[in-house]
């Protein structure tokens, strides 16, 4: 594994996979050094998602190598996932339109908290952990520039009310609390204006500058190219080819048109718990239903990737996958 503290190099050569009803994608090169901002550009249904989830160990490859932070795909998946993180995936990271944003960050970070450090971390002091714990979400926050206090109703404010683009700065600072190597964003400019398009490419160029590297699906790539590492699935655009400021196209890697092409998806994700509190202070048997509410959420996504993506790794695995995202409709 390489020993970039930061971002995760990631490559791939004939990289693909393929469910029950053909390749989602097949044939994809890519060389990205760590703390790049890794493009994927192909229109919905042409595998885009696939990628992102085969390249975060969301999903088992059916050709090809690759490798993230030095992590050989797929026989180090779990190793994987345990570097990357994802950001607004339908029906695998995404927030719950009922929590305020508030509760989004305290069940992140108790779940962090608990299950994202080692066992002498839970031995500190409570208070040593709560302050850990805030520390962790401003960070966060900062990072992903999205200022609660700003928002219509302060931390209260349910999901359901947020702008567009407020919903995807929340992803990514929900994400960004466990300190991934690689960030994995889907749909990244859908339904956005210009003016926020162009926001959320700044706020990931950004991250990349920091140091995290940076992997976004989307319909358009960023007008400026420069230092993009672009991808196609599916039969590669005609037009609107981004070029850097000094009038080079941008690295690019082309895959091969699917036959019958679905997304497949990870169907693990952590249930909301909706119990929490938006008080920045909790009393002790506050903090026992906290601890025993992550628990929960901790023990339900730990079943949920043991039966899709650490013990079922055949047909059996790719096909219930296609199935869950069937049903909600993106196949």
């Amino acid at each position: 594994m390489d020993s970039t503290p930061h971002g995760a190099a990631v490559t791939a050569t004939g990289f693909g996979v393929k469910g029950p009803r053909g390749w989602a994608f097949r044939d994809i090169d890519i060389t990205a050094g760590p703390g790049s901002l890794i493009v994927v550009q192909g229109p919905s249904g042409s595998g885009r998602t696939c990628l992102l989830l085969a390249l975060t160990g969301r999903m088992k490859s059916a050709a090809g190598t690759a490798e993230v932070g030095g992590l050989p795909l797929p026989k180090k998946r779990a190793a994987v996932r345990s570097v990357t993180a994802l950001a607004h995936v339908p029906g695998v990271a995404e927030l719950d339109p009922a929590l305020t944003v508030g509760e989004h960050l305290r069940e992140r970070a108790l779940l962090q908290g608990r299950f994202g450090g080692s066992v002498r971390a839970l031995l500190r002091p409570r208070r040593e952990r709560r302050t850990e714990a805030r520390a962790l979400v401003d960070t966060a926050l900062a990072a992903a520039g999205l200022d609660p206090e700003a928002l219509p109703k302060g931390i209260r404010t349910s999901v359901r009310d947020l702008e567009r683009l407020e919903a995807l700065r929340l992803s990514v600072a929900l994400a960004l609390i466990g300190g991934p190597r690689l960030l994995a964003v889907d749909d990244t400019d859908l339904k956005l204006s210009d003016g926020e398009r162009a926001a959320a490419w700044a706020l990931l160029r950004g991250l990349a500058a920091a140091g995290t590297t940076v992997l976004a699906v989307c319909s358009e790539p960023p007008e400026n190219g420069e230092g993009v590492v672009l991808v196609h699935t599916g039969a590669r655009p005609e037009r609107h080819t981004p070029k850097g400021a000094s009038g080079a196209s941008p690295a690019t890697t082309e895959a091969t048109a699917p036959t019958e092409a679905t997304d497949l998806a990870d169907t693990a994700h952590a249930p909301a718990i909706t119990d929490a509190t938006d008080a920045p202070d909790t009393t002790d048997e506050q903090d026992s239903n906290e601890a025993a509410n992550a628990d929960k959420a901790a023990t339900a996504t730990k079943a949920a990737e043991d039966s899709t993506a650490g013990k079922h790794d055949g047909p059996d695995d790719e096909e219930g996958a296609a199935d869950a995202l069937a049903e909600a409709g993106r196949a």
